[in-house]
């Protein structure tokens, strides 16, 4: 699959879009919940659908659990977009968007880290299969 073809191309750089804004205005140093709130705003701003905080139950062999995952966003109701402010993207938060998209069904899962310099560090997921295993 060629790049100008992939899966939620225009949806993907919009978003990114809007990371790189928040990047370029608050630079790296601070906690998520800051990098949140901005996204927010410059979400609203560029008229991207998008959902915060949303929770999404989980289930186990089809029972529901008790525990749920909290989404830091949900974009045009279909990319899951998790955001870190860390120093590098770890096998962890690679691990943490791919068990996102297995218990949510999405296909697409972007890992945005603000805490990286001199640039914010992206990732871009594509879930295929029932299961991927990292």
């Amino acid at each position: 699959m060629g790049q100008e073809d992939f899966l939620c191309k225009e949806e993907t750089c919009q978003i990114l879009g809007a990371c790189f804004e928040v990047y370029k205005e608050k630079g790296c140093g601070f906690l998520e919940a800051v990098y949140q709130e901005c996204l927010e705003i410059e979400l609203k701003k560029r008229d991207i659908p998008y959902e915060a905080q949303k929770i999404i139950p989980l289930d186990y062999k089809g029972q529901p659990l008790k525990q749920i995952y909290k989404a830091d966003f949900i974009c045009f109701g279909k990319i899951i977009l998790e955001i870190k402010a860390t120093d590098h993207l770890t096998d962890k938060d690679r691990s943490q968007l791919l068990n996102y998209l297995n218990a949510t069904g999405f296909e697409v899962g972007l890992l945005v880290n603000f805490g990286h310099h001199p640039q914010v560090e992206h990732e871009r997921f594509i879930l295929t299969q029932k299961k991927v295993s990292v």
